[in-house]
């Protein structure tokens, strides 16, 4: 996974992107009718049931436009929110609580979503000893605050991108002529180069698993699209050669039959592309 120092740099490209994206040349609605001397309060108040998430992103956007303005945080991230609750009250210059505005509810209310969603599944598996994870596929430019939302509402990090991790699908697979060339080539690869990269290898079939095994050195097998009595007759084979993982349309309804085979992780895309963000509003406060 990416350092701590990494993560801190892509959060601040998120903030100055969506900043310069929003506000260009600047806030003219406010700008023309706010005076800039002029001060306010405003809160977060929820409208939706569920996992709030965002608060801590939501400070350093409000830091990023302007440092002086101050919050006062009621409701902490990964805690469960209920319809009137307020999160937090920010306070200081109007143009800046304004500016700052659609950004934090942008970030809040997807990340809320994100949070709800993963806990949903992280319930599912209690009682398992089976994690849920994410994948790369995330909303282009905010994968970071994305990510950090499924921590929050209990579930792990997959890789963060490309470069972090080496994972061998089956395109890379076919590609490449086979899963042992595949794998054979990778190691080398990061020999020459000097990497310390994980290999992660898709297998389709419990005969490709059996070949990932015989050439050995991965430190997790993907179950892709298994049923599941080939799903535990794969954890059975694999033993404790390396980690398991289990993916492919994996969704509420079977989140814990899967988890039941005996698999380490789930993976699930769903977590990150299929949500409905969170109904939440910054109201200004008399």
């Amino acid at each position: 996974m990416i350092s701590n120092e990494q993560f801190e740099k892509e959060l601040d490209i998120i903030i100055s992107n969506a900043i310069r994206e929003d506000v260009g040349e600047g806030d003219h609605s406010s700008l023309a009718c706010i005076p800039v001397e002029a001060k306010g309060k405003a809160k977060l108040l929820v409208k939706e049931d569920g996992i709030i998430a965002g608060v801590e992103m939501a400070k350093r956007i409000f830091k990023y436009v302007d440092s002086s303005l101050k919050i006062e945080i009621l409701i902490n991230d990964g805690e469960f929110v209920t319809y009137g609750d307020i999160v937090f009250y920010v306070e200081g210059s109007s143009q800046a609580i304004l500016k700052a505005e659609r950004l934090v509810l942008n970030v809040m209310q997807r990340m809320s979503a994100i949070a709800t969603k993963t806990n949903k599944f992280a319930n599912l598996l209690e009682g398992t000893a089976t994690k849920v994870l994410d994948t790369r596929k995330t909303t282009p430019g905010i994968r970071a605050i994305e990510k950090w939302a499924v921590k929050i509402g209990g579930g792990e990090n997959h890789r963060f991108a490309l470069y972090d991790m080496i994972m061998l699908k089956d395109n890379h697979i076919d590609f490449c002529g086979g899963v042992t060339k595949a794998i054979q080539q990778t190691q080398q690869y990061l020999k020459n180069k000097n990497l310390e990269l994980k290999i992660i290898v898709e297998a389709r079939s419990l005969d490709e698993i059996k070949e990932i095994l015989n050439v050995g050195g991965v430190y997790r097998i993907l179950i892709d699209n298994f049923n599941y009595k080939d799903t535990k007759k794969a954890v059975q084979l694999i033993g404790n050669q390396c980690q398991t993982e289990s993916s492919g349309g994996i969704n509420l309804e079977t989140a814990r039959k899967y988890a039941e085979c005996g698999v380490n992780y789930i993976s699930s895309g769903a977590l990150t592309h299929s949500i409905y963000n969170m109904d939440l509003s910054l109201k200004a406060v008399d």
